[in-house]
């Protein structure tokens, strides 16, 4: 790979064109010049930025919606666990809708595919500002999340076209910096919209940011896919891709590990507000502290990987690495919430949440590249599968945080040991990091 800055796919755009470079056409036989660099910089950073907010839509959708639940279900004279299904129908469709876009965004290349499901959000987002019935608006969001899941998967495989190898890696601990803010100030914003507005101005907000997304999309963002790399096969053909994929034992093995790596930061999330305030006493005030100084260190760590890990170390390393922190991390907290060390307090468990999350930072970006650079040939389809693996074992694993009540943060912390020591035993036992040595970046 170039290290210039300029991404493979950039580097074929100039060799072919020479557009926007000063180059003329031909093939380009020595480095770009820096005009040429400075201008691939700037693209990149705008595509950078697209790509972040079709990573982070999907958290806005879900989180910004958090602080208006009491006031849904008095508006619409429906109980609180109704209510709560508008969730897990939104969920539910961003983890569904990814096994259908990312095929065909391999038949059909990424940008037919990404505009389309940003319309269907738009509108469905839009019918949701007006929903009479609660069942209509756990319809809808689902709709709503079913189309968000376009621009998680397209987002992952336009990387994958775009680069290789440490590049992939650097960006993608690029994207968690911009999706890693989503979750933290969704809700900050839609306490703000409910300030002024009720909640159906929540769902109006983001039929705005829908609509600028989209035509951001259609302007900036072009296909990434060659029509001659395209699949052509229909359903069939696509299922056989994905079983393909599956029967890959390394590919598999780093889904699996960085889906229950994932399990284990949806378990924190679910069971946070609980653990915090409800067993240690905390005020809102610090959990909202807690929670958003967690997620910078999540986002941290993150820029370290790619900043300064990525091209010093192997990214199984690095992997190996966070796995086994979060392993150690998780220990000590199911040690220290079931009495182990006796009546900690809330600073020893909530130092032991930072480091677990921070750990994630090296965990998330570095299966996700592992595993994309094993599918050039499907990087849709394999973008599906990454992101439905991780949502649907995320949904599992959120429950049973609270399986023994609201007065225990024992079972939020076996829930995080057994995901942890379940992601670490299938990247050694399935990845077999020792044997890639030759084929590692």
């Amino acid at each position: 790979m170039p290290e210039s800055g300029v991404s493979r796919a950039q580097q074929a755009h100039i060799t072919d064109t020479g557009a926007g470079t000063g180059l003329p056409p031909g093939p380009v036989t020595s480095p770009p010049r820096p005009a040429a660099t400075a201008a691939a910089r700037r693209t990149g950073l705008l595509v950078t930025l697209v790509l972040g907010g079709l990573t982070a839509l999907p958290p806005l959708s879900m989180d910004m919606y958090l602080p208006a639940l009491p006031a849904v279900t008095d508006a619409l004279h429906a109980p609180a666990s109704t209510v709560q299904l508008t969730l897990t129908a939104c969920l539910t469709g961003m983890a569904l809708g990814q096994v259908v876009v990312g095929p065909m965004s391999d038949r059909w290349g990424r940008r037919r595919p990404l505009l389309l499901g940003m319309i269907i959000y738009v509108i469905a987002t839009a019918i949701c500002v007006f929903a009479p019935t609660v069942e209509l608006l756990i319809g809808f969001r689902l709709l709503q999340g079913l189309a968000g899941a376009a621009g998680i998967v397209i987002a992952r495989a336009v990387v994958r076209d775009m680069y290789d190898g440490m590049e992939m890696a650097r960006f993608f601990s690029t994207l968690m910096l911009i999706s890693g803010v989503a979750p933290v100030i969704a809700p900050v914003i839609g306490g703000q919209v409910l300030r002024i507005t009720d909640w159906r101005g929540i769902f109006a907000v983001l039929t705005v940011v829908g609509i600028l997304l989209t035509l951001v999309v259609w302007k900036w963002l072009q296909e990434t896919l060659p029509a001659e790399e395209r699949h052509t096969g229909g359903i069939g053909d696509a299922l056989r891709t994905m079983r393909g994929l599956l029967a890959d034992r390394v590919f598999s093995g780093y889904m699996i590990a960085g889906s229950l790596a994932f399990a284990a930061l949806f378990a924190y999330v679910s069971a946070s507000p609980f653990v915090v305030q409800e067993i240690y006493g905390a005020s809102p005030q610090t959990f909202s502290l807690l929670f958003g100084i967690n997620s910078v260190g999540l986002i941290a760590v993150g820029q370290i990987n790619g900043k300064i890990l990525v091209g010093r170390i192997s990214l199984d390393k690095a992997l190996g690495f966070g796995l086994s922190v979060i392993v150690l991390a998780a220990t000590a907290l199911l040690l220290m919430t079931s009495g182990v060390f006796g009546d900690v307090g809330l600073v020893p468990v909530a130092t032991g949440l930072f480091v677990l999350m921070s750990a994630m930072g090296l965990a998330m970006p570095n299966t996700n590249a592992q595993a994309l650079m094993r599918t050039k040939h499907a990087a849709g389809s394999a973008s599906a599968l990454l992101g439905t693996s991780s949502f649907l074992i995320g949904a599992i694993a959120s429950p049973l945080v609270g399986i023994a009540g609201e007065a225990t943060a024992v079972p939020m912390a076996v829930v995080q040991l057994v995901c942890a020591v379940g992601a670490m035993a299938c990247f050694l036992g399935l990845c077999r990091p020792w044997q890639q040595v030759a084929a590692r970046p």
